[in-house]
């Protein structure tokens, strides 16, 4: 009697602390600009993150930068159709996440070989994300926001920022769970600028440890955000240092993935921050080696 293989974990690339790398095929990247639609620029960005390290790409065809309006299914799936069938036919040698809050554009993309499904609205948009999730043996990563991206940043206000961030967050987690998600493929994101001042923002990263405790891996992204220009005087193209101090002290407080725009640096900066930490040596294995799965 044979035995079935078992299926693949699709979290087999989280080794804590590890680097995920962004790449947006929307015309409005707060970051990008829309330099990589084209399926040749994302086919070749998504082989630079993984030669520079990344463990994760996660491909996005929305932009949730503040002030930014909802993207139909229809037009997201547009975007990324000619870029989905292209890593199809070429698997880029890193695991892929899609940035989505739609069940139709992230089948689309589990059909293409991703393994996450990075839903800003924690599956309240789309309740069928998560039974897609369950269904098709993929993980998920919930993320708290407070509003929709056109209208978060009006003046967000909590009477406790890390309570409710908390509470909201343990209750998506019950959500994936009801919808047949096991508990060990659910990543959560405490929604850095998302519905959220500096203030609230420092106040959740102080507070990392306490979301930890929740029981599932933490995915912080902050990189080039608002609250690097407030805290630095630096303008979006000139964040990098900023937003390396910021992923190390999202890793330093618990987080095990970094959402980041420049990959090479941050894995570089990790790489340093291990060592002083006393942690051993990875081992190498393709690109940048095992470095990139461990951030």
């Amino acid at each position: 009697m044979t035995t079935a293989p078992s299926a693949p974990d699709p979290l087999g690339w989280l080794r804590s602390p590890c680097v995920m790398g962004i790449v947006n095929v929307t015309p409005d990247s707060f970051s990008e600009g829309g330099a990589l639609g084209a399926p040749a620029a994302a086919l070749a960005a998504l082989a630079r993150q993984a030669a520079d390290g990344a463990a994760v790409c996660d491909l996005g065809a929305e932009s949730t930068r503040p002030g930014a309006r909802r993207v139909p299914a229809a037009e997201q799936l547009r975007r990324l159709r000619p870029v989905l069938d292209a890593v199809a036919a070429r698997p880029p040698g890193v695991a892929l996440s899609i940035d989505t809050t739609r069940a139709t554009v992230a089948a689309a993309a589990l059909d293409a070989g991703a393994v996450l499904v990075n839903d800003v609205s924690a599956g309240r948009e789309d309740p069928a994300v998560l039974g897609l999730v369950a269904e098709r043996g993929a993980a998920v990563c919930l993320m708290h926001m407070r509003g929709q991206p056109r209208d978060m940043q009006d003046d967000p206000r909590y009477d406790d920022v890390v309570g409710e961030v908390e509470g909201f967050l343990e209750a998506r987690a019950r959500a994936a769970a009801a919808a047949g998600v096991p508990a060990a493929r659910v990543l959560l994101d405490p929604g850095i600028g998302f519905g959220k001042t500096l203030e609230h923002n420092l106040a959740l990263l102080r507070a990392l440890p306490r979301l930890r405790a929740l029981g599932h891996p933490l995915v912080v992204g902050l990189s080039r955000k608002g609250m690097i220009g407030a805290l630095t005087g630096r303008p979006l193209d000139d964040r990098l240092a900023g937003s390396i101090g910021g992923a190390l002290a999202a890793v330093a407080g618990g987080a095990d993935v970094v959402r980041v725009h420049d990959v090479r640096e941050t894995v570089d900066a990790l790489a340093v921050w291990r060592a002083v930490r006393g942690d051993a040596a990875p081992a190498p294995a393709g690109g940048r080696g095992e470095v990139a799965r461990e951030g």
